[in-house]
């Protein structure tokens, strides 16, 4: 279309026509520089080509072994040693102050930096060897996560560079401490496409912590597309009331009527787009079809009266609490069940500077039943091996106490700890990991990794190739870079944990 044919071109002043012009060059030398996603190179023999609707890449670059992802960030950063990381000689260090020589001059926060001690305080829960793979796990806090220690990957020397929480949760689901990037969920969508019509290809969700002591801030742009075109952003669905605002029609309006109004907005977007050429009004035509479609896709999805009482057994009694992680741990498992490609499930309250005794417990038991209900519901449906389940934090906790140890009211330790990057522990189960693998090792004082470390961009690139996808070769050109998930520095898949 000739933009002066066009009827508000006569209301153009010469100052504008100039300002646009030299606008519209800015934008040539910026279209000059961006760019689509690297096409995929000849499959290698094996090599999946199931990629779904809409995907950037016509064929993923390996054979995959998931299709959807069930990512659960616990906000906060769990404490390691209490949950996972077995540390019986602290026993014997009971209140002493941290080693210099373990702690090596590492960086602390402001929060604990300027503590006259750093006074050891050893882990209070009871834990055991499960399962054939012998790991050791709190089975007093986790007793439904210890029976399926089978089913686990557990990395125990994830490490990351972030120490406050913002950046960390940024990296750890971004690739980096800068905001803007995409996440692993746009990632995903955009590189892989949609496996369904009628519900988004990212969903994310915010569970509500039963305790609500000390809750982080989550922040939208976790969940947004970056420079990747916008309709790859998560689509975030409420814990209250209707998942997603204004799905119903309003009083008076029909479908029909609905339909009309869509019909209408689609033809002046396209006309606007044949002017401006803006991608992202491509975007806002495909959400607006999606939305239409979502009308009646996601009440049944929110619907929950036809699962079995079996079913909903196995979430635990909060299943039915519109908001818990129960229930949107189930909501999960139906996502994918009708073909969402990654569901991202937020979990507060994990940040335990003090208290940890008194928080815990609540905090394990949101997540313990619901995370077993959910790998043996996916068994029951035949998912499991389709369907790659994360668990993790942002970062971990310090073997010392900040603000010292304490008694709770039943005389036993209590105590707090401070943010630690150089070690913790997540999960992984499903979607063609190897069950009962025990990767990494940490040190007596679960301070410093002594055995096969794991940074953030090692995880992002194993979750990558068990999707299919070369984390080297899986880019966006934009501005003048070929950007990637893993950013510029040599990432490495941990072959260990894939069947």
């Amino acid at each position: 279309m000739n933009l002066f044919n066009h009827p508000h071109a006569l209301d153009l002043t010469r100052r504008h026509f100039f300002a646009s012009a030299g606008l519209s060059v800015g934008s040539m030398a910026l279209a000059s520089l961006a760019g689509a996603a690297e096409v995929a190179p000849t499959p290698r023999k094996g090599a999946d080509t199931a990629t779904g609707a809409g995907a950037a890449l016509p064929h993923t670059h390996f054979p995959t072994k998931c299709k959807n992802v069930i990512y659960f960030h616990m906000v906060g950063g769990p404490s390691q040693m209490d949950l996972y990381d077995y540390k019986p000689k602290m026993q014997e260090y009971y209140d002493k102050d941290l080693p210099e020589s373990i702690r090596k001059g590492q960086r602390l926060t402001t929060m604990t930096s300027g503590q006259a001690r750093f006074p050891i305080a050893p882990s209070r829960y009871r834990f055991k060897q499960k399962g054939q793979c012998g790991m050791w796990m709190n089975d007093e806090l986790l007793p439904y996560t210890a029976k399926m220690a089978d089913d686990l990957v557990f990395v125990r020397s994830m490490h990351t560079e972030a120490i406050n929480h913002e950046p960390a949760i940024t990296h750890m689901q971004t690739g980096n401490m800068v905001t803007g990037r995409p996440c692993l969920g746009a990632w995903a969508s955009y590189g892989l496409g949609s496996l369904n019509q009628n519900l988004p290809t990212f969903v994310v969700m915010v569970a509500k912590p039963t305790n609500q002591d000390q809750v982080q801030a989550i922040s939208a742009r976790l969940w947004q597309s970056g420079y990747l075109p916008g309709e790859h952003a998560a689509v975030s669905f409420r814990a209250a009331n209707d998942p997603i605002l204004f799905i119903n029609n309003p009083p008076g309006v029909t479908a029909d009527v609905r339909r009309t109004t869509l019909d209408g907005l689609s033809k002046l977007n396209e006309l606007n787009h044949g002017l401006l050429n803006d991608p992202e009004t491509k975007t806002r035509i495909a959400q607006y079809e999606m939305a239409y479609r979502m009308q009646s896709s996601v009440p049944e999805l929110a619907d929950l009266s036809k699962e079995s009482e079996k079913v909903l057994g196995l979430y635990g009694p909060e299943v039915k609490k519109q908001g818990s992680f129960a229930h949107t741990a189930l909501t999960a498992r139906r996502l994918v069940e009708r073909g969402v490609r990654f569901v991202q499930v937020y979990h507060n309250n994990w940040d335990h500077h003090g208290n940890l005794a008194g928080r815990m417990k609540d905090q394990c038991a949101d997540v313990d039943q619901p995370c077993w209900g959910l790998v043996q519901d996916l068994k029951r449906l035949g998912l499991f091996d389709n369907t790659l389940i994360i668990w993790g934090g942002e970062f971990g906790r310090t073997i010392y106490s900040q603000g010292g140890i304490t008694k709770d009211k039943e005389g036993k330790t209590n105590y707090g700890r401070d943010h630690h990057p150089r070690c913790f522990t997540m999960w992984m189960a499903g979607g063609g990991t190897k069950g009962g693998t025990i990767y990494g090792e940490t040190d007596d004082f679960s301070y410093n990794i002594v055995k096969d470390p794991v940074h953030v961009r090692d995880l992002h690139a194993t979750i990558l190739r068990l999707l299919g996808l070369d984390c080297d070769k899986f880019s966006y050109r934009f501005q003048g870079l070929d950007q990637k998930l893993i950013g510029v520095e040599k990432a490495h898949v941990i072959k260990e944990l894939i069947a």
